[in-house]
């Protein structure tokens, strides 16, 4: 998750320097940027071709790899993540919806009667990777549940836009070339439907889709989000990794170039295509693709009378003022009619809502591609100018947004971020005290659970990190152990849970539990007897139960819950039941176990699990 997030500040940073770039270029003397980006480029294979300038493939083509991994991102938020529970989903949506149309209002008010109305679509689009980019920069100040949200509405945003793209801004449609696109999304779903696992079978199709959509006079990066929300996601599952440790010990045993193969099969078959192809593709999207299409969309000529008569254009003038106060408006005011009128209870507070309206009020992609389909000449420099304008007004007025936040008292402030809708809950099975083991006061707001494993390496190192968060948080926090045994490739680590359980039953679990943690290497059944022996347990007793498997059915009990929760490795955190996705240092955690606790005080709630 930081280096995902790293890639989203470091590529607002890439993004911002190309569109400097581009306007250093388009302003030296000759006519070189112009000249460059209208150079035609063919690519042909018999009688079949395709023949277009240079910054006709970079928006059309590689943009389309954007989209794709803007789908990739939508599809597993709607799969595995916030956007599973569609309540949450119809929120952003609705959000996303006013947050175009108010724009567009503004920008047709502001064109009434100047012969400009058709460039209406320039105004409604944000820009994913602005946007996310610059959530990035203040993040920390910002519930995690704000880029959910704002990513909900993105998507929703990038539907309607390509669709307006695809219906009001795109050619003569070609009739037969678009119902083969039809019939190619066909065989692909088809494909899917099938359970085909294969990413490479899925590229000749997705090619061809692409070039069935340009010949049909449809914008194709229709095509890059159709094909990522396709693309579906699921977490990585215990069988399928056991799999994979039985075929790797075949390996061990014959390391043979057929067998290596198989190997890499089964181990790209553990995880999703789409988590595979976003670590894959997002790099390059965010540093490469989206920074291409800002060198080559972003040139404008400037100068101090061309800025003045830019300003004084109502395209510019609408552009800006749609970006800039019609965005947050339409999802502010959106918002808070769903929750009105719909019932919907906002997942995150209304002072984030509303910074995710000032963050939505940055337009770029889209608008530039809108832009240049809408016009040309020096109405299509006002518009780029209306369009590079947004984006240090968005982050000038988010800035002053969450500052505004910031002075807040921390109650007010909490509330104002976090909310107090429901948090989803992961853990399938909640806390019992009754029979889990618990560490800490039974009525702390803040839950910690940790599926672990007493032979796993990461759960030792996982261990101090633990019982720092402990001393610092207190009374506030409650820390539950599950089993979930490793077998397939920690062999002690059934036993250990076994003995751990063992020690339970004379009332020695945690001090048996702090043993087998710190000393993973300790674990064989004369290590377990010595262990018993040093936190004073009966001997006897202690044999019997291990010798008769006492605690087997406990540990299996564990196993269970973890499957249920669709829990794979270990160390696995839940946080007031809502899987930890983030690494396991003192910061990351501390930083969740905060916000937990903010928002169970908020709400009033007693312990969680």
């Amino acid at each position: 998750m930081r280096a995902f997030l790293r890639t989203e500040t470091g590529s607002a940073a890439v993004l911002f320097v190309a569109v400097l770039a581009a306007l250093v270029w388009a302003n030296v003397p000759g006519d070189t940027y112009e000249a460059f980006w209208g150079t035609r480029v063919s690519l042909s294979a018999g009688s079949a071709g395709v023949s277009l300038e240079l910054r006709e493939w970079v928006n059309s083509g590689l943009m389309a790899l954007f989209f794709f991994v803007v789908g990739l991102e939508a599809r597993r938020e709607l799969d595995i993540g916030e956007l599973r529970e569609r309540r949450r989903l119809a929120f952003s949506a609705i959000a996303g919806m006013g947050g175009m149309a108010v724009p567009v209002v503004i920008y047709l008010t502001v064109n009434a009667g100047h012969g400009t109305a058709q460039g209406w679509g320039t105004a409604m689009s944000t820009d994913t990777a602005f946007a996310l980019g610059f959530l990035a920069v203040f993040g920390s100040r910002l519930p995690v549940g704000l880029r959910v949200f704002l990513l909900g509405v993105t998507v929703i945003d990038d539907f309607a836009a390509l669709a307006v793209i695809a219906f009001a801004y795109s050619g003569t449609v070609s009739v037969p070339a678009l119902l083969t696109a039809l019939g190619i999304l066909a065989v692909l779903i088809a494909l899917r439907v099938a359970g085909l696992r294969f990413s490479a079978v899925y590229v000749l199709p997705a090619v061809a889709l692409w070039g069935a959509l340009l010949r049909s006079g449809v914008d194709p990066v229709v095509s890059g989000l159709v094909m990522g929300l396709l693309t579906y996601a699921h977490p990585a599952r215990r069988s399928a990794l056991e799999g994979v440790s039985r075929l790797f010990r075949r390996f061990r045993e014959q390391p043979t170039p057929e067998l290596e193969h198989v190997l890499r099969q089964g181990l790209a078959s553990t995880l999703s295509p789409n988590e595979r192809l976003q670590r894959m593709l997002h790099p390059w999207t965010s540093y490469l693709i989206v920074p291409v299409f800002a060198l080559a969309n972003a040139g404008v000529p400037l100068g101090a009378a061309r800025l003045a008569d830019a300003f004084a254009s109502p395209v510019t003038l609408g552009v800006l003022l749609g970006f800039v106060l019609g965005k947050p408006i339409g999802v502010l005011g959106s918002a808070w009619l769903a929750a009105r009128l719909g019932r919907l209870r906002l997942p995150i507070g209304w002072g984030a809502v509303a910074v995710g309206g000032t963050l939505s009020g940055v337009g770029f992609t889209v608008s530039l591609l809108i832009a240049a389909l809408a016009f040309d000449g020096v109405r299509l420099e006002e518009a780029r100018i209306g369009v590079l304008a947004t984006v240090p007004c968005s982050l000038f007025v988010t800035w002053l947004m969450t500052r505004g936040i910031a002075l807040l008292p921390p109650h007010r402030r909490a509330r104002a971020l976090l909310g107090e809708g429901q948090v989803l809950v992961d853990l399938a099975d909640p806390v019992d005290p009754e029979r889990d083991h618990v560490r800490g006061p039974g009525d702390a707001p803040v839950t910690l659970v940790e599926y672990g494993d007493y032979e796993c390496p990461y759960c030792g190192l996982a261990e101090p990190v633990v019982r720092e968060l402990l001393a610092e948080f207190g009374d506030d926090v409650r820390y539950v152990w599950r089993h979930l045994p490793l077998t397939d490739v920690h062999p002690r680590a059934q036993l250990a849970a076994e003995a751990a359980e063992a020690a339970a039953r004379q009332g020695r679990y945690w001090q048996m539990h702090d043993v087998l943690i710190s000393h993973q290497g300790d674990l064989r059944p004369d290590d377990l007897l010595r262990h018993a022996e040093r936190i004073g347990l009966d001997g006897d007793r202690f044999r019997r139960d291990l010798r008769e498997r006492a605690g087997a059915e406990r540990v299996a009990q564990d196993v269970e819950s973890a499957d249920l929760s669709e829990v794979s490795g270990t160390p696995t955190f839940f946080v007031n039941g809502r899987r930890h996705h983030g690494a396991y240092d003192i910061a990351t955690l501390s930083a969740a176990v905060r916000t937990a606790r903010e928002r169970a005080v908020l709400a009033g709630a007693g312990p969680s699990g």
